[in-house]
């Protein structure tokens, strides 16, 4: 019997809903000072919304949506001219605004305006299919050093949330062991690394588009592609790679597809240690533990977690141990690492989250395997929407479906 590379059964099914999720994703603009290869988004200058509607796409999550936190995103959100009142109207709904950025219109100054203001954390998308000024050609591996001068610049801040995430490709899934061991070398001041699986619409494969019953032509929105490339990248396909480096690597919790219970949408790892050696991974009952107390205490699943809670490693492990085989293996590993050298005992333990993103796959039979639950839904027209295929319904009014084309024999 072939052995499962992750076994849902093993894992935490993370509570998120449509109208209960631990996350929102907000667009005031699709307007962007990128192009990066893979990109969902039509990039349209100008494009930025009145505050005004953006307000509104707030009170409808609010009215909708029950949340943690709001990903600021687009197009790039810093190029908004009112980024500082979107996230001041986030802030006063008691929720988290968390700015997804490529970073490039971030200085010390604006960050401290967007402190001011309320903001929670940054995302950074940083990768090397962005023909990014300075750093062209350069591998994921050589864009940690624009990593770490992120890090450092929200470090010195103080109390931001530092994530990172990157696409993943065919030819750059290599690297990702050494990112998760380069995050691990700044745990500190790195909180989360996420890495999302390359999708496009490629036009090759056996199906037909529809829109409602009238056929349709794909070829004009920005995810699509004529191009012969390798889109079926799993997430169980970045944990055997990192486990190649990292035998122990382990997730604890999981979205499913809404096609598939079995299928991996969303992966979730946290581990914990110092800036010098990684303790281990938390199991299933960890994350459910931490889950559950949030919505209890606060009435919402968490999403981000404060830098000034994920330094209290030590003592989480401590209370984690008495419920989770994970943590209780970690904090023994952490105790053997002090006993031989005691002055170790006096480095602080930190945690950090590791997260694998797996985005639409077509079925053979046309079905579409989305993310069951899944956290970055946005608004239009007043209405919750996918974001990653937001360009559907802004070009044929809805989303599309797939339908094998005539004589293609769907597999059993």
């Amino acid at each position: 019997m072939e052995t499962m590379v992750v076994d849902h059964r093993q894992l935490y099914r993370l509570p998120w809903t449509l109208p209960d999720n631990a996350i929102a994703w907000l667009e005031p603009t699709s307007q962007c000072n990128l192009a990066c290869d893979g990109c969902y988004r039509e990039n349209v200058v100008s494009s930025h919304k009145p505050l005004e509607l953006v307000k509104s796409e707030i009170d409808t999550f609010a009215r909708l949506r029950n949340t943690d936190g709001i990903s600021i995103a687009g197009g790039d959100p810093l190029m908004h001219p009112q980024i500082i009142d979107i996230v001041k109207e986030v802030a006063a709904r008691d929720m988290k605004p968390i700015i997804n950025t490529n970073g490039l219109a971030l200085t010390k100054e604006l960050l401290h305006e967007l402190r001011n203001a309320g903001v929670f954390g940054f995302t950074f998308h940083i990768d090397s299919k962005q023909n990014r000024p300075g750093w062209k050609n350069k591998n994921e591996i050589e864009l940690n050093d624009l990593r770490l001068q992120y890090a450092e610049m929200l470090a010195e801040v103080g109390g931001i949330s530092c994530s990172f995430n990157s696409t993943v490709y065919e030819d750059t899934i290599q690297y990702v062991p050494e990112m998760v061991e380069w995050a691990a070398k700044h745990i500190d001041i790195v909180h989360v690394m996420v890495f999302i699986a390359f999708r496009q619409a490629v036009p090759q494969i056996p199906m037909d588009w529809y829109a409602g019953g009238t056929k349709i032509d794909m070829s004009g929105l920005v995810y699509s592609t004529v191009e012969q490339r390798k889109i079926d990248i799993m997430s169980t396909d970045v944990v055997l790679e990192l486990r190649k480096r990292f035998p122990e690597f382990s997730p604890c919790g999981y979205l499913n597809g809404t096609e598939k219970p079995d299928s991996f949408k969303w992966l979730l790892s946290v581990r914990a240690g110092t800036k010098d050696k990684i303790f281990g991974y938390m199991k299933n009952k960890f994350i459910e533990f931490v889950q559950t107390i949030n919505h209890f205490k606060y009435g919402k699943y968490l999403a981000y977690s404060s830098p000034s809670t994920l330094k209290t490693g030590r003592s989480g492990l401590m209370a984690g141990s008495l419920i989770d085989h994970g943590a209780r293996k970690a904090f023994a590993n952490g105790i053997q690492w002090i006993l031989k050298n005691p002055l170790r005992a006096f480095k602080r333990v930190y945690f950090q989250s590791v997260m694998i993103i797996q985005p639409i796959d077509v079925m053979d039979d046309g079905g579409q395997n989305m993310c069951d639950g899944c956290p970055d839904i946005t608004v239009l027209d007043g209405k919750l929407v996918w974001s990653c295929r937001l360009e559907e319904p802004k070009h044929f009014g809805c989303f599309v479906r797939t339908v094998p084309r005539d004589g293609y024999k769907v597999k059993a």
